[in-house]
């Protein structure tokens, strides 16, 4: 009986096996572009722009009145040829239908025109928000990547040390991110601006300065800000450090951890490298969120420190049924929030491989 000579394996299996895969067949040369997950993704961003647009468009039409009455109302003495060319400049026409008003409202954004602020003295939208803007972005903005990463870094480790003293953080924070905003802000007023006098009571800088690249203009920027983000940070403190605490409990229980550990790893690499790592993922969404809805503003911040930001420019539009201004700014909130998800999106990949494997 002659021996069957054992057959060689194909060059596909084969190379599944030297890969160390458990694969049939091995992808050649370099790892192949996800275009498909790319263009399903662009197109449901593209989508939801189109859709955020035409809300932005309709909704505020939904609205009793406009922002030619609301300024009629206050200057009797108008007359109504002059109401009539101020529709027709808002985009207000009532000449046209108003599917004809949002084909002129598309075409005008394509050129980039925002329109006109009857609130603001007929200025561009676009400049009205410019300045609005890094007011907003500035503060809000800070105090928010700054409420994340200690959160996040706090959260960690209280999970981490679970059974700590460190534990007692988590109800504290908690107790502090129950409290109403607009409370906060006016006790913080009342202790540190009022009794103790080392912050400021509310605006942005000084009164007689105007804004320009000079230490003593910045210096009141930083002063006057110090105590709404201080506010920012601690509302926002606790649900930060809870979530990273409670998805740390839940990563530390995972066979990798222990395997990790076994092998002798230094804590630090196990905590930040591997738990850290994957506990963190759930967070990037959120914090995509958040950093899109920056540009709204805190209303209720503004209101209370008399800041100027875009949150308020939003509040008086709105009681001024200014469209104009109203459209230009749940514009510039929306493509911020689908820029931060992008952005979110392109985090998973870079820290999840997992991620990286299934988009292609």
């Amino acid at each position: 009986m002659t021996a069957v000579e054992p057959q060689a394996p194909p060059l596909e299996t084969a190379g599944a096996v030297a890969a160390g895969t458990t694969a049939t067949t091995v992808a050649k040369g370099r790892a192949r572009v996800p275009w498909r997950f790319l263009a399903s993704r662009a197109a449901f961003y593209l989508f939801t722009l189109w859709a955020a647009i035409t809300i932005n468009f309709f909704l505020p039409r939904m609205m009793r009145g406009d922002a030619v009455d609301q300024y009629l109302a206050r200057n009797r003495n108008v007359s109504p040829e002059a109401a009539d060319a101020l529709r027709a400049l808002l985009g207000l026409d009532t000449d046209k239908t108003l599917l004809q008003q949002y084909f002129d409202y598309w075409g005008l954004l394509l050129r980039g025109d925002l329109g006109v602020s009857l609130l603001h003295g007929m200025r561009p939208v676009s400049e009205v928000i410019s300045q609005a803007l890094p007011w907003t972005i500035g503060l809000v903005g800070f105090a928010t990547i700054v409420s994340f990463a200690i959160g996040t870094i706090g959260g960690a480790i209280v999970g981490w040390r679970r059974g700590s003293r460190l534990d007692g953080l988590i109800p504290l924070t908690t107790f502090l991110s129950t409290i109403p905003y607009f409370w906060l802000g006016l006790l913080a007023i009342a202790l540190f601006s009022v009794n103790l006098k080392w912050f400021p009571i509310g605006k942005a800088y000084g009164v007689g300065m105007s804004p320009e690249w000079t230490p003593e203009f910045i210096g009141q920027v930083i002063h006057h800000g110090t105590l709404p983000a201080l506010t920012i940070v601690i509302a926002s403190l606790g649900g930060w450090m809870l979530g990273m605490r409670n998805m740390m409990l839940t990563v530390l229980d995972e066979d990798y951890i222990m395997v990790a550990q076994a092998k002798g790893m230094p804590n630090q690499r196990v905590l930040w490298r591997y738990a850290a790592r994957n506990a963190v993922l759930p967070q990037i969404q959120s914090f995509a969120l958040s950093i899109g809805f920056i540009v709204g503003g805190t209303i209720v911040m503004e209101m209370v420190f008399s800041y100027p930001g875009v949150g308020k420019l939003l509040l008086d539009a709105t009681n001024a049924k200014d469209y104009a201004l109203m459209q230009g700014v749940f514009l510039v909130i929306t493509l911020s929030v689908l820029v931060a998800n992008i952005l979110a999106d392109l985090a998973y990949a870079f820290l999840d491989p997992r991620t990286r494997q299934t988009e292609a």
